[in-house]
């Protein structure tokens, strides 16, 4: 008797502590195929992206930039022109009050939202050389972009006061850089951070740690191929302070799956390669999916979509849709550009 008593006293904390385990844990998701819908359509390619608060910014060939509702899903797009110059922007970021993008190329353009409404520029960079690929922010009042090599040191730019003023890093405060060494333009994501630490990947397949918000730096080498100027880290995404990925390839060889696809489990110190030999090959942007503990993966390319549901050991194609970039504005939906288009990706 008295053991029945003490088994119903046991019983609902058994189940009690099940349900919280149960709830607590990642959601699988198995994604077998993804629904892909057009939503703009504009001679315009576009490479970067960045979820803001209610919509997608975006900006690309031509000077054109412009924001999505992610409630109507209705575009509003403008042209950005700076004196008879249309930039190509590759890069975007955003805090709560402000919209930025940056250009590639000669010069260095970088724009802020300003107080009559029109982008105003906040940044010029005129020196023979000069490549920026992409930014992102810490927070509303720190933020980084980088660029390509210059004069020995990667061109890396900080914001300490919200994007009014931006200071290049002297190369005597940074690692010394390969000869050449910069970052590929292709979808805005050579930069991941996670509270204030930050992560580069390089066309030499090189990480640039940084624990501190740019303050310190130091190099650690990935297994990336990067044996051809063509061949690098394209592509850079942690889901954790310790769990991350990096991708890459070759766009002239997008078919090759050799040596492109490595992750970290130890905050970028070590990498290991993953699915040798096996798709995706070349990739322009990666992407852990949310609430998926950073075990699943979703990669694109102008060669198509591919998941992974094992943190990057076997790969799927979900679709041969290409694209550039996207990103996940829930654990199901994303947003995705590329050459003449955005469009809704829907996961299943």
């Amino acid at each position: 008797m008295r053991k029945l008593k003490l088994m119903r006293l046991i019983f609902p904390f058994c189940i009690f502590f099940l349900l919280l385990s149960c709830s607590e844990g990642p959601t699988v998701h198995n994604f077998s195929s993804v629904e892909v819908e057009d939503l703009f359509t504009d001679s315009v390619s576009i490479r970067a992206m960045e979820v803001m608060d209610g919509s997608v910014a975006f900006a690309g060939t031509g000077g054109v930039f412009g924001s999505l509702d992610l409630a109507t899903d209705q575009i509003r797009a403008k042209q950005q022109r700076y004196d008879t110059l249309y930039p190509e922007f590759r890069a975007v970021a955003h805090t709560a009050t402000d919209f930025f993008m940056l250009s590639a190329g000669r010069p260095a353009l970088l724009f802020k939202t300003g107080n009559d409404g029109l982008m105003e520029l906040v940044y010029k960079e005129d020196d023979k050389g000069v490549f920026y690929d992409s930014m992102i922010f810490w927070s509303d009042r720190e933020g980084i972009a980088i660029g390509d090599e210059m004069g020995g040191c990667l061109s890396i730019l900080i914001t300490r006061d919200g994007g009014t003023t931006w200071n290049k890093i002297l190369c005597a405060d940074l690692p010394g850089a390969i000869p050449g060494e910069g970052a590929f333009a292709a979808s805005n994501t050579n930069i991941a951070i996670v509270d204030d630490k930050a992560w580069i990947g390089t066309t030499e397949g090189r990480i640039y740690y940084s624990p501190d918000k740019g303050e310190t730096w130091e190099v650690f080498n990935t297994p990336i191929r990067s044996d051809q100027p063509t061949r690098g880290i394209y592509s850079l995404h942690f889901q954790t302070d310790k769990i991350g990925i990096a991708m890459g390839g070759d766009y002239t060889e997008p078919t090759a799956m050799k040596g492109n696809k490595a992750i970290t489990v130890d905050g970028g110190v070590t990498w290991s390669l993953v699915a040798e030999d096996s798709l995706p090959g070349y990739t322009s942007c990666v992407q852990f999916v949310p609430d998926s503990d950073g075990n699943e993966i979703v990669s694109v390319s102008y060669s198509g979509i591919s998941y992974s549901a094992n943190r990057g050991e076997k790969w799927i194609s979900l679709s041969e849709e290409p694209f550039y970039t996207f990103r996940f504005v829930n654990d199901s939906t994303a947003y995705a550009a590329g050459k003449f288009r955005i469009s809704k990706l829907r996961f299943k």
